[in-house]
């Protein structure tokens, strides 16, 4: 009998063709996202999917905005460009919502938050690229608005290995747990 896990969302955020295609030569890294995805899925558990991305003619992008501005100079990015679309190899069902985001955080300028509070869900299961971009900034808001967090520690990448060691060894487990996927599995099925 599968126990009820219908507090708990899997965020997978950012894995979307730009960011992903940063990793092309290496189809592998995607393994621990789908092992997470599916483990949630055969135990009830919501999974929610992030992107970034940007109106036409981003008006959400300010110029101040060292990471974004760029994009609006050169192009793409946009909501309807390929970049920005979920990568076919963890793609959602129909009943995962697909949130679209405007900043570095899961939360910021997307309606997480009230999708997380409408389903009554306080327990989030980070993953994404990267460790020190969406996955720091989103555990930050998430630790401030009191949800209890778990980080996945092999379905989070970033390019720099010293900067995702130190977020999961001395950073992340101040305000989450961080576990492997398949250690995570194992609490599922306790």
């Amino acid at each position: 009998m599968l126990k009820s896990n219908g507090n708990t969302a899997l965020l997978v955020m950012d894995l979307q063709n730009g960011i992903v295609s940063r990793f092309a030569g290496n189809k592998e890294i995607i393994l621990p996202f789908q092992k997470a995805i599916e483990a949630a899925r055969q135990n009830n558990i919501q999974v929610i999917f992030v992107r970034v991305g940007f109106s036409e003619g981003y008006p959400e992008v300010s110029p101040q905005n060292k990471a974004f501005s760029a994009i609006s100079k050169y192009g793409g990015m946009t909501v309807v460009d390929s970049a920005t679309q979920i990568h076919e190899l963890v793609q959602p069902q129909p009943n995962e919502p697909v949130i679209t985001k405007y900043r570095v955080s899961a939360f910021a300028g997307s309606n997480l938050e009230v999708i997380l509070r409408s389903q009554q869900i306080n327990t989030l299961i980070l993953s994404g690229i990267s460790t020190s971009g969406v996955v720091l900034s989103t555990l930050r808001e998430a630790a401030d608005k009191d949800f209890s967090i778990t980080v996945l520690s092999d379905a989070c990448i970033d390019l720099d290995s010293e900067v995702h060691r130190v977020l999961m060894e001395k950073v992340f487990p101040r305000q989450a747990e961080v576990q492997t996927v398949d250690a995570w599995i194992e609490t599922l099925n306790e």
